[in-house]
């Protein structure tokens, strides 16, 4: 392959290689016309001419790229809203994304680090697929952005979703629609998840503000996937019919879906016997389900956005407390008033 040369496009434009140097890094050309500008980018692009990216860093003192490390982002259709909210920023600013999928590896992780800013990318985000306390990797530089974790030592800019405030409008909507009996189907605590934890102190919160005593037999732990959540759901709906819940809040939508097919299988209607809230809007999950599911949504998109905003500099952080991106319930279909005999 011939390599195509300033030279080249200085010749097809009729101009020196100086102004197509300046023309070309950007450089404020005071004395080159906006006609001869424009020409010398048409001539560059006729011919396939490159800048060369290292020369112009090294002038510059930008790459133009920003390292993003994550465990196992790129990989999942749950969290990958994020990578396209800080893609979208990087592009409005110029910037390329450079993605490095670690898949919780440390070693791996070492090594991105190590190859990112050997590169001297402008700006760093470490992100993690769903919400916890993180350990910051050795190395990784102070500046750096945590999106969808906190770190557990130290201050760092870091955006994380508002599980808790998500947990209270969850269990609002239900108890705006009648409900007091309503159970709450939480991730097992061997996960050890934060969020469970977030959600679980907002269902309990909107129970006092209602003045409804905790039920503990309402509240059941299951894996949290749809058959955790059938079987969690079904323990419940077994209960004798005074004991029996008439809505659910599910850890996730993974969780509800389970719990949508522990009432069919019992005959039960939703919402007209059961209602369901579910929690992370899951692409094919939640707007799918027979009825679509009312869910709080996690905000990925907007996590990432915001994290990349701050890590080129566009918004500012505090540093000492982690931003609490805003989760918004989805209303759906499958909320509706308690069945008749339960109600006040």
């Amino acid at each position: 392959m011939v390599r195509v040369r300033m030279a080249d496009v200085a010749a097809r434009a009729g101009v020196s290689t100086a102004t197509v140097s300046m023309v070309l890094s950007g450089g404020k050309g005071k004395r080159i016309s906006p006609e001869t500008q424009q020409r010398v980018r048409e001539a560059a692009e006729a011919v396939g001419y490159r800048t060369n990216s290292v020369a112009r860093s090294l002038r510059t003192q930008q790459t133009r790229m920003v390292g993003l490390i994550s465990d196992t982002i790129a990989s999942t259709p749950y969290a990958g809203r994020m990578l396209a909210g800080a893609n979208d920023v990087a592009r409005e600013q110029g910037h390329l994304v450079v993605l490095v999928d670690t898949e919780r590896d440390v070693e791996a992780e070492r090594l991105a680090l190590q190859a990112l800013t050997g590169q001297q990318v402008d700006a760093l985000i470490y992100a993690c697929m769903w919400h916890r306390v993180v350990e910051v990797p050795p190395g990784l530089p102070q500046d750096a952005v945590l999106l969808d974790c906190a770190p557990a030592t130290g201050d760092r800019a870091a955006v994380v979703p508002a599980e808790r405030a998500g947990g209270v409008a969850a269990v609002r909507e239900l108890v705006a629609a009648g409900h007091r009996r309503i159970a709450f189907l939480d991730a097992e605590e061997r996960f050890g998840l934060v969020a469970s934890r977030l959600r679980y102190e907002g269902y309990l919160e909107v129970l006092a503000e209602a003045g409804i005593e905790p039920d503990p037999a309402l509240h059941v732990r299951a894996e949290p996937v749809a058959g955790g959540g059938r079987e969690a759901a079904g323990r419940l709906l077994d209960l004798p019919a005074e004991r029996r819940p008439t809505a659910m809040f599910c850890f996730n939508d993974r969780m509800a879906m389970g719990a949508y097919a522990a009432a069919h299988r019992r005959g039960l209607s939703i919402p007209d016997d059961l209602s369901i809230v579910g929690y992370d809007d899951q692409q094919l999950v939640a707007a799918e389900l027979d009825p679509p599911l009312t869910t709080i949504a996690l905000p990925h998109y907007e996590m990432g956005r915001w994290a990349m905003e701050v890590a080129l500099g566009v918004r500012q952080a505090d540093p000492a407390v982690p931003h609490l991106m805003p989760c918004p319930i989805i209303r759906r279909a499958s909320v509706g008033p308690p069945p008749a005999q339960f109600g006040d």
